[in-house]
């Protein structure tokens, strides 16, 4: 199977640059055929149609910036892998919109390439997904980790939010239930347990999401939530 990549910077000593750096990482490190495309900004890349196992995403470039060709991306239905290359470091909550897996700052450095890919490849790969399971009466019901927005408590029950939309209930305690559930999950409020992965920011004691919805932060914990997030960029995305 082909490995399809795209490089889009507006810069052509940097398109070429991060071709050598792809092709001297596949050639030593992965025996797979590889195809290399590359576009001089965001909108050749999005009229292109195409899509791509990863892209190599400047976030700086004139008229369509990196950062909004990404969103046009996802909001086309894209699951392409995006790493970005830039000269800024403060895009931690934009990066967490649109998904990216990994960030790269220029000028280029060999070593963060590499583990940058390995990163990549190991993500690409198969992998077992954690997941929850949910006993409910006589039945149960597993749901994937990563499908979860956010938890609350209500009363006795916990209910469980999912990206499709789909709210599960359960009788639990929010203490029991936050052991089972991974680093990925943090408590914001003594009734939310949110996914790091769909927080968009914090404002006005609230945390935001990607569909709108806000949920509560207690004000004790917005700073733990800020440490929490750039950690959890950090080890996604650095």
């Amino acid at each position: 199977m082909m490995f399809e990549i795209a490089v889009c910077d507006d810069e052509p000593v940097m398109r070429e640059e991060l071709s050598c750096y792809f092709t001297e990482y596949m050639d030593q490190r992965l025996d797979k055929a590889y195809s290399i495309s590359s576009f001089e900004s965001g909108e050749s890349l999005l009229k292109s149609g195409r899509e791509f196992d990863l892209i190599f995403l400047d976030i700086q470039m004139e008229q369509m910036d990196g950062m909004e060709t990404a969103r046009r991306l996802r909001q086309r239905g894209s699951r392409s892998r995006l790493v970005f290359v830039t000269v800024l470091k403060e895009w931690v909550f934009e990066a967490f919109e649109v998904e990216a897996c990994g960030y790269l700052v220029k000028p280029l450095d060999a070593e963060e390439f590499r583990k940058t890919m390995d990163r990549v490849c190991r993500d690409m790969g198969t992998k077992h997904e954690e997941s929850l399971l949910v006993r409910r009466g006589n039945q149960s019901q597993v749901i994937l980790l990563c499908k979860i927005v956010y938890c609350e408590v209500q009363g006795r029950k916990i209910y469980i939010h999912q990206k499709n939309g789909e709210v599960v209930d359960f009788y639990e305690r929010l203490e029991n239930l936050r052991r089972r559930v991974d680093g990925r999950f943090f408590q914001c409020h003594r009734s939310y347990l949110v996914n790091l992965d769909f927080v968009r920011g914090c404002e006005a004691g609230q945390v935001l999401l990607p569909q709108g919805e806000r949920i509560p932060v207690s004000r004790l914990r917005e700073r733990e939530l800020t440490q929490a997030l750039l950690k959890h960029m950090k080890a996604r995305v650095l």
